[in-house]
């Protein structure tokens, strides 16, 4: 069960959501386009809409619930790419969303969803080597829109270095992209605000100094820690947590356990998915590899048990990231490690 904080946030989610399914919502055809077309810049490329997009098909859970955050549940007519369950306060939102794969859904499927606009939260779902990219769809006069987020990246790589550190108002800025090219544009305002005021209520949390943290996405055997410059960089920099693989640049990189045992991090934040691609992958699986591995077993985070669990979705820089920064708050005061 999560913190009070985490009902708060569930609690204004589910107001959005349910002003977005009503009446006036549910026709979104009569309503008139008040700003189209919409043009914007996605990491250098220009993205147009002619018209309120009718048939959204997003290729990743956190596209996916940032359309519902908005609004426009009625409008997208596909998702793919999922790692957890909904927020519990998008869950009617999500009921009547076709699912087009739990992963990465096929080219065709995506197509027979006849969409208008295909989002997606990472270059490696929509790109080159991905489900399709956005120049293949360009020439079928769909347009398409990938996470502002993922602007300082190598490009074609979720997990590559980023040429400069990704702060919250990347996420901001995501949303405003969003609403902007669904027409929901003091929706969004309304979230990134929420969002705001959740972060300063947590500026007088603060850890002890010099205080280390391992964040595990997934994968026992040559696990993704997280490096730093993504979104547990965020939660890290608000917390005045220090990550133990700041040095690496990437977002997840593959880092050996014996690395992991000399730098002993204070606390384990442990990703806890319900997918199903890679060993490791929900927090039970993860606990019970390092308080059996040998080399694990005997650092001091393991034998005192200072794990703290996030879903898969809030350890990427999306709509759950300020419910992160909140549920690590609230860990790292169980554990004793404010000040």
């Amino acid at each position: 069960m999560r913190s009070s904080r985490r009902a708060s946030t569930t609690l204004f989610l589910l107001a959005v959501v349910l002003a977005g399914c009503s009446p006036a919502a549910e026709r979104p055809s009569a309503a008139t386009p008040t700003g189209y077309p919409v043009s914007l810049d996605d990491c250098g490329r220009t993205v147009t809409v002619e018209r309120p997009p009718m048939r959204i098909v997003s290729l990743n859970q956190g596209s996916t619930e940032m359309l519902l955050s908005l609004g426009v549940a009625d409008r997208v007519v596909g998702t793919a790419g999922w790692t957890d369950p909904i927020l519990p306060s998008l869950e009617a939102a999500n009921a009547g969303v076709q699912r087009l794969a739990d992963t990465a859904p096929s080219y065709e499927a995506v197509l027979n969803a006849e969409p208008d606009l295909v989002t997606a939260s990472f270059p490696d779902t929509l790109g080159v080597g991905g489900v399709t990219t956005p120049e293949n769809l360009e020439k079928l006069g769909v347009p398409s829109y990938v996470s502002a987020v993922e602007c300082t990246k190598e490009a074609g790589s979720s997990d590559g270095a980023r040429s400069s550190t990704l702060e919250l108002d990347a996420v901001f800025q995501e949303i405003r992209d969003l609403a902007a090219l669904v027409d929901r544009r003091d929706r969004g305002n309304a979230i990134i605000a929420d969002m705001q005021d959740r972060v300063a209520r947590l500026a007088g949390t603060k850890t002890a100094d010099g205080t280390t943290a391992m964040y595990w996405f997934a994968n026992a055997e040559s696990p993704y820690l997280a490096g730093c410059c993504g979104g547990p960089g965020i939660i890290s920099r608000t917390l005045g947590l220090t990550n133990a693989f700041a040095d690496a640049k990437e977002d997840w990189p593959q880092i050996g356990w014996e690395t992991v045992a000399q730098r002993n991090p204070d606390v384990l934040i442990l990703g806890d998915l319900t997918r199903k691609s890679q060993t490791a992958e929900n927090a039970a699986a993860k606990i019970a590899f390092l308080e059996s591995n040998p080399v694990t077993r005997e650092m001091a985070a393991v034998k005192n048990k200072r794990y703290i669990t996030l879903a898969g979705a809030e350890l990427n820089p999306g709509i759950r990231i300020v419910d992160a920064m909140e549920t690590v708050a609230d860990g790292l005061r169980r554990h004793g490690l404010t000040r």
